[in-house]
């Protein structure tokens, strides 16, 4: 071999041991499941209610350096932006790998989801991790189009330095609840000797006023959703009696008439019960001029609250498709569900998540969590039509209003939500 083929076949040789030394490396290192050996990257489109994005940050940085070949890049916007967002990246034909939604979304976006029940050992075994109560807002078509990450509960939360005052004891246990006519004689009587303003009040919007509807045994639409339901005679009692608390002066007219804010009236000190959702528990983390706590709501005919919360959806045609439905697979594990949910003072989705060990309110959360468990399943029957319910919502809160300030009466007022939500109906199947 002369000297200049021989010094060609030395170079060959040295590229070639290059190449396979850096592919030996990347295979070491764990990158790229992407063609190429390029790293998966993952667009996650999230919104923040309060620390919890931090939160997944610090999560996703775990997740990163235990799977190398995978990038996930947060994309933060205001939840009113939410859906204007997804919808301008799926119609331009890059969708994300994956968003933080909430039950508005779920329906809107369905057709586009992966389904994450089909490579997880079928529908029943996914669902089967979670609260039975969210079932109906995930499940679309027999599909699981996103996986729960928080979950929401409607529940009681009250001024302790008052009721104290009043000499007026909470129930402790399940076992012995209030029916609704004591809880208002109660009321009244810390408002007479605890010296409160005002005996409870009560979130404008027709999801927190339908906790007192499932109570009496009603529902917004029929249990086969082909018809509306809100203006039997259960729905009736249960807008009569909403109104009742306004007339006899324990609830205050001017949240639902005037729009004042119930959190402020709640802070003042002056207001006994505040009937809200549990995000209330951070939101009331820094009250300090007075005690409070939780305790379980009031039945009529029957217990209820009423669930929500937040999912992880992944998407199809992102090019990402395993590797998104891998980290939501992450993220709803016990271990670090438990962690994102305690540190975020949020309940969890997760059967074996229900008592956690949160560093604040770990009794009201169980309290809450209680509710939930023991919530109608029309609740979440109704609320899961996000397709439906927003046609009628705002007319619900109006007609809900016009209720209490005596402008309609309640069969009438229901009567005409009713034909809104048989038209909101008929619309859905066109």
């Amino acid at each position: 071999m002369n000297t200049k083929m021989k010094t060609i076949s030395i170079g060959m040789a040295m590229v070639l041991t290059t190449l396979m030394t850096a592919a030996c490396a990347q295979k070491e290192s764990g990158g790229g499941s992407a063609a190429g050996g390029k790293k998966a990257a993952l667009d996650f489109v999230w919104f923040s209610d309060g620390n919890e994005g931090a939160l997944m940050k610090g999560i996703i940085e775990e997740y990163e350096a235990k799977n190398t070949n995978v990038e996930i890049n947060m994309i933060e916007v205001p939840y009113k932006d939410l859906s204007t967002k997804l919808k301008t990246m799926i119609s331009g034909g890059k969708p994300p790998a994956l968003a933080r939604i909430s039950t508005s979304e779920l329906g809107a976006f369905a057709n586009q989801a992966v389904d994450l029940g089909e490579t997880n050992g079928g529908l029943d075994a996914y669902t089967g991790q979670f609260v039975d109560s969210l079932k109906p807002f995930y499940v679309v078509n027999n599909k699981a189009v996103a996986a729960p990450m928080d979950v929401t509960a409607n529940g009681l939360i009250y001024n302790k330095t008052l009721f104290d005052k009043a000499g007026v004891k909470v129930p402790t246990s399940p076992d012995a609840l209030w029916t609704w006519d004591e809880f208002a004689a109660a009321l009244k009587q810390v408002m007479d000797k605890g010296g409160a303003k005002y005996g409870l009040v009560w979130d404008y919007t027709p999801q927190r006023w339908s906790t007192l509807l499932y109570q009496f045994g009603g529902s917004l639409m029929s249990a086969d959703g082909t018809k509306a339901a809100i203006n039997n005679e259960a729905g009736v009692q249960a807008a009569e009696f909403f109104k009742k608390l306004h007339t006899d002066g324990i609830a205050p007219t001017s949240v639902w008439l005037g729009g004042e804010n119930p959190n402020n009236l709640f802070r003042s000190g002056t207001v006994a019960a505040h009937l809200a959702g549990n995000w209330m528990i951070s939101n009331y983390k820094d009250i300090s001029n007075f005690e409070w706590g939780v305790t379980y709501m009031p039945k009529a005919k029957q217990r209820s609250s009423v669930p929500g919360g937040k999912f992880a959806m992944a998407f199809k045609k992102s090019g990402v498709e395993k590797e998104a439905a891998d980290f939501i697979n992450y993220i709803t594990t016990k271990e670090v569900n438990a962690k994102y949910t305690r540190e975020a003072l949020f309940l969890s989705p997760r059967k074996d998540n229900a008592k956690l060990d949160y560093a604040f309110g770990k009794e009201m959360m169980e309290v809450f969590s209680n509710e939930l468990n023991s919530t109608a399943p029309a609740a979440a029957e109704d609320w899961s039509k996000q397709t439906i319910v927003p046609k009628f919502s705002n007319d619900l809160k109006k007609t809900l209003s016009e209720i209490v300030g005596g402008k309609t009466s309640a069969q009438e007022g229901l009567d005409e939500v009713a034909g809104l939500i048989d038209k909101a109906i008929s619309e859905d199947k066109k």
